[in-house]
């Protein structure tokens, strides 16, 4: 960095992938002190809502699913799909929810911000209308960190394209004309989010080294800022309260050297390989976001398993191949596997990552319980429905522990498809969440135009889920 552009430009982008920590607001749940937390995986190519269906409902039941109609069941009475079978020692805490609409969203190939906005986004900053629900989320639960986002990034097409190994736009926001900034490599994550308490003696010279600059830097924007007016004082102006958020940041962390100590990930050699397979790139990860969730230095992690423009490696049966989702998500037969077979074995993985952070949660102690108690994670579609979505449906799988504020729990629910009366779409999915753990706003998000013209109610939560 040879001067205050690159040091700053190299600054802004860790500390995007780390974020900036905001003014927090009121906890809403004073009788439990412990932190909640929040975990969004979501995957590119769509989410067929057919296969999320469980396979033992009733003949009336099958009957009222395939004509989308509302209902809902007890899982415990149920058998999962095949490919969710990681999955079944939770199903206590398991509800899977179908028919979501976001036709707000931009849908098809890639939504960038969409899904987790719901607003139509592309590749252009100007169009983060607003910060993402898991901001929203992470603002209530303040932590050192504040949000931590891991990526396997798209090769071709999408945002970013061609950056699998560094840290990039990522796929929530901070606020408006705000991205955030993701990690893709977990080596890469490792070593910035514990650098602090990094053994490696080099690394830790670095980090010395940063906040010395840090700190000179912002003397220095100071002093520039001292001898200008109007626009220019305000982009020094910015500049130096970046600084200085990143700076309060580091402190934070620092405060907890001893934590973290105890929960650096210890990563396999395979997984700070230069050449990673997509299923070690989602399992390191996976240890990096346990260890940044346990260790406390965050309280929500958004997790992009996969993007329309990532090309797949290591999947089962067929390892050697480098499988183009796109092709996958327009029927093409790759190795001798028909595509729906390499969906299927795509999801049962990313299924297998779900089991692991539940169970490791589960194994940490927490007040009266353990850390899963106080966890939600969602796993969802980017898109919608399928490779050509429309945006009629955002299937979601929920893994919810004991001290969850909805009322979820075990259960398949069916709400009603897009345009019949009682309709919900993301908008309301997260001003529920929203409004139940303390953030009471009116509504979230953008409003479907198609659903307001044959009159159906868009605002507010979804009292069905509202404990």
């Amino acid at each position: 960095m040879t001067n205050r552009r690159d040091f700053l430009r190299t600054s802004m982008l860790m500390a995007g992938a780390c974020s900036l920590a905001p003014m927090p607001r009121l906890l809403a749940d004073a009788s439990n002190p412990a932190p909640r937390r929040f975990i969004f995986m979501h995957r590119g190519n769509g989410l067929p809502p057919r296969t999320l269906t469980p396979p033992s409902l009733s003949a009336e039941e099958a009957a009222l699913d395939a004509r989308n109609e509302a209902f809902e069941v007890d899982l415990d009475q149920h058998d999962l799909p095949d490919w969710m079978s990681p999955l079944v020692a939770h199903k206590q805490h398991l509800t899977i929810l179908q028919g979501l609409s976001g036709k707000m969203c931009t849908v098809g190939h890639h939504s960038w911000c969409s899904s987790l906005g719901v607003y139509k986004a592309n590749e252009r900053i100007s169009s983060i209308k607003w910060a993402t629900v898991d901001f929203e989320l992470a603002r209530l639960f303040p932590s050192p960190l504040e949000h931590i986002e891991l990526a396997c990034f798209p090769l071709d097409g999408g945002n970013p394209r061609g950056t699998l190994d560094g840290v990039a736009q990522g796929f929530s926001a901070r606020g408006p004309q705000q991205p955030n900034y993701a990690f893709g490599s977990p080596a890469l994550a490792m070593k910035e989010l514990f650098k602090s308490v990094s053994g490696d003696e080099q690394e830790q010279v670095e980090y010395r080294l940063q906040r010395q600059l840090l700190e000179f830097a912002a003397g220095r924007e100071s002093e520039l800022a001292s001898g200008l007016d109007g626009i220019e004082q305000t982009k020094i102006a910015n500049y130096r309260e970046a600084i200085e958020a990143i700076r309060q940041r580091d402190a934070r962390v620092d405060q907890m050297a001893d934590t973290l100590r105890q929960h650096v990930p210890h990563l396999d050699e395979k997984y700070l390989a230069e050449e990673l397979t997509t299923l070690d790139r989602q399992r390191g990860h996976t240890e990096v976001l346990l260890s940044a969730l346990i260790s406390g230095l965050t309280n929500v992690v958004a997790f992009t398993v996969d993007e329309l423009g990532h090309h797949y490696t290591g999947v089962p049966g067929i390892e050697g191949e480098k499988i183009n989702m796109h092709d996958v998500g327009h029927g093409k037969t790759i190795g001798g596997v028909e595509a729906t077979e390499i969906r299927r074995r795509c999801r049962q993985h990313h299924m297998t990552l779900i089991d692991t952070i539940v169970s490791r949660l589960k194994s940490v102690p927490e007040g009266d319980g353990t850390m899963f108690d106080n966890t939600m994670i969602f796993y969802f579609p980017d898109g919608g429905e399928t490779h050509h979505s429309h945006g009629t449906e955002f299937p979601f799988i929920i893994l919810a522990g004991d001290n969850c504020l909805l009322d979820l729990g075990r259960r398949y629910i069916r709400l009603p498809y897009w345009g019949k009366p009682g309709h919900k779409t993301l908008g309301n999915w997260y001003t529920t969440l929203l409004n139940a753990y303390g953030h009471g706003i009116d509504h979230f998000g953008d409003i479907d135009t198609g659903l307001e013209t044959i009159g159906i109610d868009q605002r507010g939560p979804i009292e069905r889920f509202l404990a």
